[in-house]
């Protein structure tokens, strides 16, 4: 690989994406898969190409990642967030717009464990009373 790539990390649930950004054309390939491809749905084209749209910087970068974990979904969050990261490691400047778009901040919000002596995280065991 190259010198002038930078990587960063996103994570969402249990997915986790490494993301190398790369000077180029604005590709983005995950799992060695095109976007489209992997994902396959247009909703997600967006969200990945907003990091990009708020620092100004729409194909002048090429994407390469590998997500692993989680749902479909969860991996767009977990792109978009390490694309975020990579560009603000990349360019401290655009860490105020990239802040304020609420693209560097990690979604922490994850499934509860299930507790002993109930059925799940919060749901009991039916009470009989008779």
């Amino acid at each position: 690989m190259a010198q002038d790539q930078t990587y960063a990390t996103g994570k969402r649930k249990s997915a986790v994406a490494r993301v190398w950004i790369i000077p180029g054309s604005g590709e983005v390939v995950v799992n060695k898969q095109t976007s489209d491809s992997y994902f396959g749905n247009i909703y997600f084209e967006q969200k990945v190409e907003k990091p990009f749209a708020v620092t100004e910087t729409a194909a002048q970068f090429d994407v390469k990642a590998t997500v692993a974990g989680g749902g479909k979904s969860a991996q767009v969050d977990a792109l978009v967030h390490g694309i975020s990261k990579a560009l603000q490691e990349l360019n401290p400047e655009h860490r105020d717009s990239l802040k304020k778009a609420g693209l560097l901040t990690r979604d922490s919000r994850t499934k509860e464990r299930k507790k002993y002596g109930q059925r799940g995280a919060r749901a009991r065991f039916q009470f009989s009373k008779r």
